[in-house]
């Protein structure tokens, strides 16, 4: 082992003279970065090798090459890189084939070389890492586009990038990513190879019996690609992405004419192809540029109104919950957009309120669409048809909780009669263990609606209810309604019939430690009680407890001389981590830090 280190420490002997001579490191330098390197040698050669003792001697000899740029930039000297640099480069390149040798399977081992060799260019050892990785990963899709990419972009190497993208469809016979990158890279290669005969044109040169392929200028080898991820991948979506990478280039008229073509005679039951169909409508070529807003809005509304033709027109053969999804998101999205001229702004709500009625009379509006749809008629004052389409949409979906929530807002919030009714209807379809919002809902309405018996009645239901979440909840408010109503007496006689029965929430305890705080002479002797049953159901792990009950003690009202009984109490109550939560918060109050 000693031999290999010393060997490798020789060999790197001529670079830090040259060094030296030159006038980049300093004598002290140089023997300084020998130690290091001898120290980081011996701790590739132990007997257990660990990864991060690669990863530290790569990123040192990376530091050194930074400080040599760093250096040659300050002195201006940009001579013998042959001597200096590259053999730091092999050696890196070397520590990074030993470790990859032992950890083949870490990616990001092998990324972090092909991240080295491109920043310092390094192509012909670029080629080859990528080659060595792709070997050893070839089930990783990613990669394969990552390694063809280099080679277009890096190594400007068209033929390399289209040779590992057939290797890698043979092992990805049907990757969308694959298929997309490369139909990309053909089309780039093709744009590549129009302005080298643009600019040879313009230049006049003459290239002899070289000519540029007509058929590789105008991207048949892409339409060659789509043709076959084409026929291996079905699905509209797909082709549309294609679609859209060969729109980004401006040669490619013909190819997206054949791509649309076939979209719409083999899609023609697929709601996303109608829907990309309809808002191409919106870039279609109209009217020359118009200098009135009015004009601009009268052309954007027209430009809508050919896309809602489509939509409909799709709507004829496809009449599904999908397509009218599509064209509802689609109005929705123009309903939105900002514009301050009004006729379009209400055309916009007019087409949105049409399509929502007609998607509800189909039944065929998804649930979240009518949440919309509410406040679109609560935002144009339509009380009446908002109340209708809440009730309606409640008896569409009876058990979602999420439905009857919004819809018995919009009915509290036009005070409407049927609220009363339609909380009882909810309770009754909702599953109870997911009822908890309609508890908490109807309990806020009936304390500001309904008379105080009625809602005495209504809070002993919800205390009895055998959901532990909902009967948690409603002494919370039964609580606080108990307070505001009937003040503090009224709140007492009601914790002291609660606060025996299970289950219970630490607002719960602590509603009623603020009620007796407002008092003008709180009780301490009630404050502990509060706090002592607070601590019976959340003692052993909620340590902010303990130190509120301290600061009582500490308080106007309390007694200083129980603070150590109940840290003592604490320590032994509590379990895990709060402990030491609670030992270090406890320990800032001693200090005045809390």
């Amino acid at each position: 082992m000693a031999d290999i280190v010393q060997q490798r420490l020789e060999d790197r002997i001529p670079s830090l003279e040259q060094l030296e001579r030159v006038g980049l490191l300093t004598n002290k330098e140089v023997k300084s970065m020998l130690k290091r390197s001898t120290a980081l040698e011996y701790k590739l050669h132990r007997t257990v090798q660990r990864k991060d003792d690669f990863i530290t001697y790569i990123q040192y000899e990376i530091n050194v090459l930074e400080l040599i740029k760093k250096r040659r930039a300050r002195i201006g000297y940009h001579f013998k890189r042959e001597e200096i640099e590259y053999p730091i480069i092999h050696r890196i390149n070397n520590v990074f084939r030993r470790a990859i040798t032992k950890w083949q399977e870490d990616v990001q081992l092998w990324l972090s070389q092909v991240a080295f060799n491109k920043k310092w260019g390094t192509k012909s050892q670029l080629s080859k890492v990528l080659s060595s990785m792709l070997a050893i990963h070839p089930d990783k899709p990613a990669l394969w586009i990552m390694a063809a990419k280099c080679e277009m972009e890096d190594r400007n190497s068209s033929e390399s990038a289209r040779h590992l993208f057939l290797r890698a469809l043979r092992f990805h016979p049907e990757n969308k990513k694959v298929y997309q990158e490369y139909f990309r890279m053909e089309l780039m290669h093709a744009e590549k190879l129009r302005k080298q005969q643009q600019e040879l044109e313009q230049a006049k040169i003459d290239v002899g019996e070289y000519t540029f392929s007509l058929d590789i200028l105008s991207g048949k080898l892409a339409e060659v690609v789509y043709r076959d991820a084409a026929q291996k991948i079905k699905g509209a979506e797909f082709i549309m992405s294609l679609l859209q990478i060969a729109a980004i280039f401006d040669f490619t008229k013909e190819l997206q004419d054949t791509i649309l073509q076939d979209l719409q005679t083999q899609y023609v039951d697929d709601c996303l192809m109608w829907d990309f169909m309809a808002k191409r409508e919106l870039d279609a070529a109209g009217a020359p540029e118009l200098q009135s807003a009015k004009g601009r809005a009268s052309d954007t509304d027209r430009r809508e109104e050919r896309c809602c033709v489509v939509y409909e027109e799709a709507l004829k053969s496809l009449n599904t919950e999908a397509m009218w999804t599509c064209y509802v998101t689609f109005c929705l999205e123009r309903y939105k957009r900002k514009t301050n001229v009004t006729e379009l702004k209400e055309k916009r709500k007019e087409r949105l309120l049409q399509v929502l009625q007609c998607a509800h009379d189909a039944k065929l509006l998804q649930e979240t669409y009518y949440k919309n749809w509410l406040q679109v008629l609560l935002s144009s004052g339509d009380t009446v048809s908002a109340t209708q389409i809440a009730i309606t949409a409640t008896q569409r979906f009876s058990q979602s909780v999420e439905m009857w929530s919004f819809s018995l807002q919009t009915l509290v919030h036009v005070e409407s009669t049927e609220a009363g009714h339609l909380f009882q209807e909810a309770l009754k379809h909702v599953n109870p263990k997911e009822s908890l919002p309609l508890w908490q809902l109807q309990a806020d309405w009936s304390m500001t609606s309904q008379i105080p018996e009625d809602t005495e009645t209504f809070f002993q239901k919800g205390l009895l209810s055998p959901v532990p979440a909902v009967s948690s909840a409603m002494k919370e408010k039964y609580l606080e309604w108990s307070y505001k109503t009937s003040g503090y007496k009224r709140a007492r006689k009601a914790f002291t019939s609660l606060h025996e029965h299970r289950p219970f929430t630490k607002t719960f305890f602590m509603k009623m430690i603020e009620i007796e705080k407002e008092q003008e002479t709180p009780k301490m002797s009630n404050l502990r009680d509060y706090y002592e049953r607070a601590l019976r159901e959340f003692g052993s792990s909620d340590e902010d407890l303990w130190m509120e009950y301290i600061k009582e003690e500490l308080g106007r009202h309390g007694n200083p001389e129980n603070c150590g009984k109940l840290h003592w109490r604490a320590v032994k109550t509590l379990e895990g981590e709060s402990v030491e939560r609670f030992t270090t918060k406890y320990t800032l109050l001693q200090t005045g830090h809390m």
